[in-house]
C-alpha cells in the first residue's frame, strides 16, 4: 500500500508511520518542511526504514495543495491508498491566529491534496477538543452540538473537522483521541502536554514536604487520558477495516479519572506527599463570572497569577480543564477494537513510566543552565564565617566555580590557614578579618570591600552564634540573647544594608541568609538562637518585597543540624544524624543557582505547617522532645561527660533527622 502522511514528524505521526511501514510492501510519502539531510536521517532511523520506503515530500500545510510539487502529485495520482492528516498545532500558548490558520486551512489543503492524488480514503485526526466544553456526554455521532468553543484550539479543531465533513469529495474517517500521553510501555513522550503541566508542581511538593505528610488537593472534573501506543494501534486498525467510511471514532478511555485521582496517581509515582483531602474545584465556579473577570484585571492579582503560572510552568488555558464538563462515549470504536484485543490500558499500570520518563528527559530544569559557574563566574561573592564549617566549604565551591571569593572571619590565623588550604587545591580566596558583631569594624569592612571590589554580587550571611540552653537555665544570662542578636541579626543586617545600594543600582544582586530549621519548628532549648534568626528572616521577607522589581533576590536557608564546631560542645550530637559542612554547602549552591525565596528540608516545612495549623499539637511534640533530651552539662555549669543516647532518643533522632534537640 502507498500512504501519504502529514504531521509525520509529530508525536503521534512518527509512531503511526513506523507502524504503517511494518506492513509488507508499505510505502510512506511524508509531508515535511525543512527537509534537511540530518532531520531525514533521524526520522528514518526512528522508523527503521530506508529512503526508498520512507519518501520525503517537501511541502507546507498552510499552502495550496500543501505546497507539494505538481510533478510529485502527477506521479502519485491514482496510486495512493490512504492519506492520513495528522499535521496541526496543539499548544495552549500558541498564537491564536497561527493556530486557526494552520489547523483549519491545513485540513482544507490536506483534503485538496488527497483529492488531487485520487486517494481511496482520507483520515482526519481531530480531537475531543472539537466538542468544546460540552456539558454532558458527547457521542461519536455528535458534532454540531459542540459548546463553548471560545478557546482557539477548541475552535480550530471543531472548524477543521467541519471542513472535512462538508467539503470532502472522497471517502473519509475522523478520529478524536483524548489527551494523548506517553507510551504505556516505555513512558516515551516528546513534549510537555496535558497532565505533564502539573509534574513540576508535584516535583516541588516532593521537595517541600516528606512523603508521609497529608496534603489538600482539588477534585475537579474527569480528564480522558490515552497513551500514544493505544492511539496509534487503534488508528491503524480502524483505518484498514472495511465499511467504516463517513464515521467518527472516539479513541478514549471508557473509564476516565477525575483530576484529583490523576494528580494522586502521579504524586504516588513521584514519591510525593499524598492528597488526603480534596476540595471540589466546582466551588470556584460559584463566584459570578463578572466578579472573577474584574478580579483578574487588578494589577496585584494579575502579577500573582502570572508569577505562579510561570513558576509552575502552567499555560493559561490549562485551568479550563480543572472542571472539564464533558464525558466521551466511545462505544462504537470500542466495539470494533475490543475483538482485536485493542484496549486502553489502566493508567495505574503505567503512570510511573510516564513520570520516570518526564523526570529523566523532559523536566524543563534539565535544559536550563543552572550551573554554579554560570551564576558566579567573574562575580564577587562574600561569605561571612568563611574560615570554618559551612562557610569554608561554601567558599571552596565558589572559588572552584570561578567566583572572586571573599571570606570574612574574626581570626586572622584561621583565615590565613583557610587561604593556604585553598591554594593547595589551586583555588584563590581573599581574606578579610573582621568581627561583624562590632558595628564600627563592620562598617569599615563594608567601606574597604566597596573601595576594592565596587561592592559584592552575592552576599552569604553565614557567620552565626548558637547556644543550646533551656530558658530555665538562662534567667540570669541575658547576655546570651544580646550576643546572639548582635551576630545573627545586627551583624548580617549591617552588612546587607551596606551592600544593598550597589545591588539596587546595578539591578542585580543576591543575599543569602543561613537561618535554622529551628525557626520553622520553634525548637525549645534554642530560644536565643531561634529568636535572632527569626528576626533576620522577618526583615528579609520585608526586603524581598521591596526589592523584587529591582532584581535583587533574597534567599533564606533553614539549615538542619550540621556537624561543625558550633555543635561540638554538645556531646549528644555525636550520635545523631547531621549534615556535613560539604552537604550544607550544597544547599548554599542550590540557593545561588535557583534563587528561591526559601530552602528548607521537608521536615522543617512540615513543622512550620503543623505549628500554623495546630500549634497545640506542635507544642506537645516539641515539649516531648525537650524533656526527652537534657541540657548539656556545660549549659548547666557542670563538667561535660559522656552522653550516649538511649533507645528512645535514637529512634526520635532517626525520625526527626536534622532537628535541633
Amino acid at each position: 500500500m502507498i500512504y501519504v502522511v502529514t504531521g509525520a514528524s509529530g508525536f503521534i505521526g512518527k509512531r503511526l508511520v513506523r507502524r504503517l511501514l511494518s506492513r509488507p510492501g508499505a510505502e510512506v510519502h511524508f509531508l515535511i518542511r525543512n527537509a534537511t539531510p540530518e532531520r531525514l536521517e533521524r526520522l528514518r532511523a526512528f522508523w527503521g526504514a530506508e529512503a526508498a520506503r520512507a519518501i520525503a515530500m517537501p511541502g507546507d500545510l498552510t499552502e495550496t495543495m500543501c505546497g507539494v510539487d505538481p510533478e510529485r502529485i502527477d506521479a502519485l495520482r491514482g496510486r495512493v491508498d490512504h492519506v492520513f492528516h495528522l499535521g496541526a498545532i496543539y499548544d495552549l500558548d500558541a498564537d491564536p491566529q497561527l493556530e486557526m490558520q494552520t489547523n483549519i486551512e491545513g485540513a482544507r489543503n490536506a483534503l485538496a491534496l488527497a483529492e488531487a492524488l485520487g486517494a481511496r480514503r482520507f483520515h482526519h485526526m481531530s480531537s475531543i477538543a472539537a466538542a468544546g466544553l460540552y456539558e454532558g456526554v458527547f457521542r461519536e455521532d455528535m458534532f454540531e452540538e459542540a459548546e463553548n468553543l471560545s478557546h482557539p484550539y477548541f475552535a480550530s479543531k471543531h472548524e477543521s473537522e467541519k471542513v472535512v465533513r462538508r467539503e470532502a469529495k472522497i471517502p473519509f474517517r475522523i478520529y478524536r483521541p483524548g489527551l494523548v500521553v506517553g507510551d504505556s510501555r516505555t513512558g516515551e513522550m516528546d513534549k510537555i502536554d496535558g497532565p505533564y503541566y502539573f509534574f513540576k508542581l508535584i516535583q516541588k511538593l516532593r521537595g517541600l514536604l516528606p512523603p508521609w505528610a497529608p496534603m489538600i488537593g482539588l477534585e475537579g472534573g474527569r480528564i480522558n487520558l490515552v497513551p500514544v501506543d493505544y492511539v496509534v494501534t487503534a488508528l491503524d486498525h480502524l483505518a484498514h477495516a472495511d465499511g467504516l467510511d463517513g464515521r467518527c471514532f472516539h479513541l478514549v478511555d471508557p473509564h476516565p479519572r477525575r483530576v484529583g485521582d490523576i494528580f494522586a496517581l502521579f504524586a504516588s509515582a513521584a514519591h510525593a506527599p499524598r492528597v488526603s483531602m480534596r476540595i471540589n474545584a466546582a466551588l470556584f465556579g460559584l463566584l459570578p463570572r463578572p466578579i472573577l473577570n474584574a478580579l483578574k484585571t487588578l494589577t496585584p492579582v494579575r502579577r500573582i497569577r502570572q508569577a505562579v503560572m510561570k513558576d509552575l510552568g502552567l499555560p493559561e488555558g490549562i485551568l479550563a480543564f480543572f472542571n472539564y464538563p464533558t464525558r466521551f462515549d466511545g462505544r462504537e470504536a470500542e466495539a470494533i477494537l475490543r475483538p482485536a484485543g485493542i484496549m486502553v490500558p489502566p493508567i495505574e499500570d503505567y503512570a510511573w513510566r510516564l513520570w520516570d520518563y518526564w523526570e529523566r528527559h523532559l523536566d524543563p530544569d534539565l535544559f536550563i543552565d543552572r550551573s554554579l559557574r554560570g551564576r558566579v563566574a567573574g562575580k564577587v561573592v562574600l561569605v561571612t564565617g568563611g574560615s570554618a564549617g559551612i562557610g569554608k566549604a561554601t567558599a571552596f565551591r565558589l572559588a572552584e566555580a570561578g567566583a572572586t571569593t571573599l571570606i570574612v572571619g574574626r581570626d586572622q590565623e584561621k583565615l590565613d590557614a583557610t587561604v593556604r588550604e585553598a591554594a593547595e587545591r589551586g583555588l584563590s580566596l581573599l581574606p578579610y578579618a573582621a568581627d561583624i558583631a562590632d558595628m564600627e569594624r563592620c562598617e569599615a569592612l563594608i567601606a574597604r570591600i566597596v573601595a576594592e571590589h565596587d561592592g559584592v554580587d552575592v552576599l552569604v550571611n553565614n557567620a552565626g552564634r548558637s547556644m543550646r540552653r533551656g530558658i530555665e537555665h538562662s534567667y540570669d544570662r541575658f547576655h546570651d540573647f544580646e550576643r546572639a542578636m548582635q551576630v545573627n541579626y545586627f551583624g548580617g543586617l549591617r552588612l546587607t544594608l551596606g551592600f544593598l545600594p550597589g545591588m539596587a543600582a546595578r539591578r542585580s544582586g543576591h543575599v543569602i541568609n543561613i537561618s535554622s530549621i529551628g525557626v520553622l519548628t520553634n525548637a525549645p532549648r534554642f530560644s536565643a538562637y531561634v529568636a535572632s534568626k527569626a528576626a533576620m528572616e522577618a526583615w528579609t521577607r520585608c526586603a524581598a518585597s521591596e526589592y523584587l522589581d529591582r532584581d535583587v533576590h533574597f534567599t533564606t536557608i533553614n539549615m538542619p543540624l550540621v556537624r561543625t564546631a558550633m555543635i561540638a560542645p554538645t556531646k549528644l550530637y555525636e550520635h545523631v544524624p547531621a549534615l556535613s559542612p560539604e552537604e550544607a554547602a550544597e544547599l548554599v549552591v542550590e540557593a545561588i543557582v535557583k534563587r528561591p525565596s526559601r530552602i528548607a528540608t521537608p521536615l522543617g516545612v512540615f513543622g512550620q505547617i503543623v505549628h500554623a495549623v495546630s500549634p497545640r499539637l506542635a507544642q506537645i511534640v516539641m515539649n516531648t522532645a525537650f524533656r526527652m533530651f537534657p541540657d548539656s552539662a556545660a549549659a548547666v555549669g557542670e563538667k561535660e561527660g559522656a552522653q550516649a543516647p538511649n533507645a528512645d532518643q535514637l529512634a526520635f533522632t532517626q525520625v526527626m533527622k536534622g532537628l535541633y534537640l
